[in-house]
């Protein structure tokens, strides 16, 4: 069936300002894959909101091209984000895909040494929400590792145009140099308007009942390739958007509140 499109455009009260956004929706029935690419350009929308709001004040973003440090953090996937990766791949020449599939060995290699593997799979495959104390202390042994990024070469991102929602928002206006380690040093980082990873695993769950489920990067190919059963079913692209807006909604309404309780200190 030929594909065909509805342009929304979105006025989106953010917590860095209203955002006028436009997007290209799917009309047609699609799998949960062809809306990632509207969700993170929504995402990406709104960053460029933040970005306009950081250059106002004087300051200046710091990250270029071959500044590579925020790809050694542990990147969180969205479960529609994993099955897009996966076809995103198997799109690259195979001597590509290999030196991924070498990359991956390795780094499952690393973490099974450090005893971090089965804790990471556990929150891939985990029926329980995870929260954030289940993630500190993870995120806290993955960065001590200072483990590449398996998209990582020669300290640019190889796949950059498909790079997952959580990549796109590392900006930071502090010094460069003051990234070479993010948890001693002082490091300034942009806020975040809209995090994508966060509405599409928002979507997934309201989609399949389950848990708002985010990945380790490393683990989430695992994942995608085992679980491709459940890339099948698919959508009306328009009501698709509707439930992923409707977890945005959501998501903005506790950001607005965590902005108020800091604001207040209670």
């Amino acid at each position: 069936m030929p594909s065909s499109t509805e342009r929304l455009n979105l006025t989106i009260t953010t917590t860095s300002g209203d955002l006028q956004a436009q997007v290209d929706v799917p009309t047609n029935l699609i799998p949960i894959t062809n809306i990632v690419p509207v969700i993170r350009s929504l995402g990406d929308q709104a960053q460029d909101l933040e970005i306009a709001n950081t250059l106002q004040t004087g300051k200046t973003i710091s990250c270029q091209k071959g500044c590579a440090a925020c790809c050694r953090q542990m990147i969180p996937i969205s479960p529609p984000e994993a099955f897009a990766l996966v076809e995103a791949i198997h799109t690259l020449p195979q001597e590509h895909q290999d030196r991924i599939k070498e990359n991956l060995a390795q780094t499952h290699l690393r973490l099974q040494m450090a005893g971090l593997l089965p804790a990471l799979q556990d929150l891939a495959n985990s029926p329980r929400q995870q929260t954030d104390e289940d993630l500190d202390s993870l995120n806290r042994a993955y960065y001590a590792l200072r483990l590449p990024c398996i998209f990582l070469e020669n300290e640019i991102c190889s796949i950059y145009a498909h790079r997952p929602a959580a990549c796109r928002g590392h900006l930071v206006s502090s010094p460069a140099e003051l990234c070479q380690d993010m948890v001693n040093n002082p490091i300034q980082e942009l806020h975040i308007p809209i995090r994508a990873a966060t509405i599409l695993s928002l979507l997934w769950a309201d989609l399949t009942g389950g848990p708002v489920r985010l990945m380790p990067l490393p683990i989430a190919c695992e994942w995608a390739n085992r679980h491709q059963d459940l890339n099948t079913p698919t959508w009306n692209g328009l009501e698709l958007m509707q439930k992923a807006m409707d977890g945005l909604g959501k998501f903005l309404q506790q950001s607005f509140a965590a902005m108020a309780h800091k604001k207040t200190g209670d």
